[in-house]
């Protein structure tokens, strides 16, 4: 379980078991983009013959799908990386990774309520749901995605009458 590799037990932190250079070359193979459930996530998109963006750097947060003419950015977020279920478990980390997950989850929201601000629908999938069943991630991204090509034709035709 996580919490034995960071905790003795009563809250007593152990000390790193890698040299500073282990650990920062452990740490410099961890991929931001292009991770596994991205890459299964892109393949099944092409598959369905379905246009987007990969990892769009001029918009807030760098979503790794957009679809830019319905305005949907779709991020795939790793569990620990962006703190999901973070109350159940955070108690077993260090101060450095509370602080480190706790500020990713708040930069999530903020990037979420810009592009929010900006016209843009935002869906946040989690990578374990995506490598469990990833037909589900594509259902709920296809379905924003016709739902709101949909809203966006019936809007461009009442601007047209």
């Amino acid at each position: 379980m996580l919490q034995a590799r960071f905790t003795a037990g009563l809250g007593d932190e152990l000390p790193d078991f890698l040299s500073k250079t282990e650990r920062s070359a452990r740490m410099s193979r961890i991929r931001g983009t292009n991770t596994g459930p991205e890459r299964g996530m892109f393949r099944m998109l092409r598959r369905e013959g379905v246009y987007f963006a990969r990892h769009a750097r001029g918009l807030p947060g760098s979503p790794d799908i957009v679809f830019r003419r319905c305005r949907l950015a779709v991020f795939i977020d790793g569990d620990f990386w962006h703190g999901r279920n973070f109350g159940r478990w955070r108690a077993g980390l260090t101060e450095y990774w509370r602080d480190k997950i706790a500020k990713n989850i708040s930069r999530d929201r903020r990037v979420a309520r810009r592009l929010r601000t900006q016209g843009w629908n935002v869906v946040r999938l989690w990578a374990k749901d995506l490598e469990r069943d990833p037909e589900s991630g594509l259902d709920m991204i296809l379905s924003a995605r016709r739902d709101l090509l949909r809203t966006c034709a019936t809007s461009s035709i009442r601007k047209t009458k």
